[in-house]
This record gives structure tokens, C-alpha cells and sequence, in this order.
């Protein structure tokens, strides 16, 4: 994926999977929590091995990818995938 296409999408989802800091630790990154998700979606490595290359725990890991997926998934829904309303349309793929 290119620089802009990412911060594109990046922009269409911050708002969704941007977290606030504690008093406890900052909160990884809109940009940390998109790109453990495509490195995840991209190679289908476990969550443990994107631990060494994220620095993110396998835990939290397993709490980010589906959340920032649900987030790609609403910014892209409408422009990229149709809901099929009859019949036709079904039989229309094969």
C-alpha cells in the first residue's frame, strides 16, 4: 500500500480507533493500530509474532485488528461493496 492510500484510509477511520492516554500509559496510535492491522491482514502471521515487530502485546493485538477491521469495513462499505437485494443480482455473479 502507498503512502497516500494510507493516510487516506488512515483519515476516513482515526476517529474510530483513536484511543486517549491514561494516567497509567499512552495509548498506541491510530497509525500504530492500522498498520498491526494490514501487517496482520497482509501475512497472517499470529498475534504473537506481530508482537516483535510491533511492540504491541499479542493481547491487546487481539483486541485491535478486529476493531480497526470493523472501522475499515464502515468507512468502506458503501463505496466498495453491494448489497445484493433480489435474486437477479445473486445470479448475476455467477
Amino acid at each position: 500500500m502507498d503512502e497516500t492510500t494510507f493516510q487516506s484510509l488512515l483519515e476516513m477511520i482515526r476517529p474510530k480507533i483513536t484511543k486517549q492516554d491514561t494516567n497509567m500509559r499512552p495509548s498506541v496510535t491510530a497509525e500504530e493500530r492500522l498498520i498491526v492491522t494490514l501487517r496482520y491482514l497482509a501475512t497472517g502471521n499470529s498475534y504473537e509474532d506481530l508482537k516483535f515487530t510491533s511492540a504491541i502485546s499479542p493481547q491487546l493485538i487481539g483486541k485491535i485488528v478486529p476493531e480497526t477491521c470493523k472501522a475499515i469495513y464502515e468507512a468502506l462499505k458503501n463505496d466498495y461493496l453491494k448489497t445484493l437485494s433480489s435474486t437477479r443480482d445473486v445470479l448475476a455473479l455467477r
